[in-house]
């Protein structure tokens, strides 16, 4: 534990270039007093570690040393290498700078663990956009990316249905989501985020911007992907379930959240197991796509409209299983539900 934490220790003052006790303390999850033994034992060990005193002091390495990678294992070098995900950083235009720093990596690393990229690459391949979507890159991702990186003021034109819109906007991250790239920007005091692929142009100025170091991209995603989620289900559905079918809802809920409401809002479950419970759903039909899959795991009790729309289906097919299927050559057509 000592020596992977002295090893961070050096690797977060080449980072940060200078660090207080304290600053070092809370990264590290130790007390400072533990902090300064561990300076004591690398200054021994005849790493270049000193302080400066004052009140923009702290430990800084001397003369800009630096330590090769030989204090990674075998797993966290191979981490390295499975976190380079080279389909999204080509799509921004990055895909020489990721591998020329692996190659960086790799002439580090001990000759142990200099097959580290070829086991990861035989072992783990990230395919991130879904079936059925085109896999190229959205036009202006990578000029995007670039005033990301570069905390560049941008004037982006963007669909917004049928017209087109200017904003002036700071670039403060780009996300990745099931295939589809998102910019989130700050216009004015607020954070606001657009679909990528509906960018018309982009332009990037010679502006800067303050970034506020407090915001938390991934925090500010998860709230409004969260956000986008409730405001989608907008009606509700009482039902009643068995115990396959309260099992079946959690794959057939559109959300997790939804099925986590559901199963608190279940009721007792009567004599045969089954419970009633509250379900929230986007739409009446969404809702009947999604419960007509439980099949007689499920009763809809209310609305009344979405009961009737299930047991319409339910007669249907009932009426398809009651009579043995034709026989090729039998000249008796099939039925369809249409015919009926």
């Amino acid at each position: 534990m000592r020596a992977s934490r002295l090893i961070s220790l050096v690797l977060l003052l080449q980072a940060r270039e200078t660090m207080t006790a304290a600053e070092l303390a809370r990264e590290l999850e130790v007390s400072e007093r533990t902090v300064y033994r561990d300076v004591l034992a690398l200054s021994a060990a005849g790493v270049p570690v000193y302080a400066d005193r004052g009140r923009a002091g702290g430990y800084r390495l001397l003369g800009g040393y630096r330590t090769r990678l030989t204090g990674l294992t075998r797993d966290e070098a191979e981490a390295l290498f499975l976190a380079g995900l080279p389909g999204p950083a080509g799509d921004m235009g990055l895909a020489d700078a990721v591998a020329a720093a692996e190659l960086k990596v790799l002439a580090a690393l001990p000759p142990a663990l200099r097959d580290a990229p070829a086991r990861t690459g035989q072992r783990f391949h990230l395919d991130v956009p879904g079936w059925f979507r085109e896999t190229g890159p959205p036009p202006w991702l990578s000029e995007l990316a670039g005033a990301v990186w570069r905390d560049r003021v941008v004037e982006l034109r963007y669909r917004r249905g049928d017209r087109e819109v200017t904003r002036d906007l700071a670039p403060y991250g780009l996300v990745l989501k099931s295939g589809t790239w998102y910019l989130v920007g700050r216009v004015g005091d607020g954070y606001r985020t657009y679909r990528v692929d509906r960018v018309t142009g982009v332009e990037v100025r010679a502006e800067t911007f303050a970034r506020d170091e407090g915001f938390d991209l991934a925090g500010y995603w998860r709230e409004q992907a969260e956000a986008f989620l409730r405001s989608m289900l907008r009606a509700e559905v009482t039902v009643r379930l068995s115990p396959a079918g309260l099992r079946q809802l959690r794959h057939a809920a559109d959300a997790p959240f939804a099925y986590e409401q559901a199963l608190a809002a279940a009721g007792e479950p009567d004599g045969q197991g089954w419970v009633v419970t509250r379900l929230p759903v986007e739409s009446l039909p969404v809702a009947y796509s999604q419960l007509l899959g439980l099949g007689p795991e499920v009763e809809v009790l209310e609305p009344a409209e979405l009961r009737a729309w299930l047991a319409e289906a339910a007669a249907r097919a009932a009426a398809l299983y009651a009579t043995p299927p034709p026989r090729p050559g039998d000249g008796r057509p099939a039925e369809t539900a249409g015919q009926r």
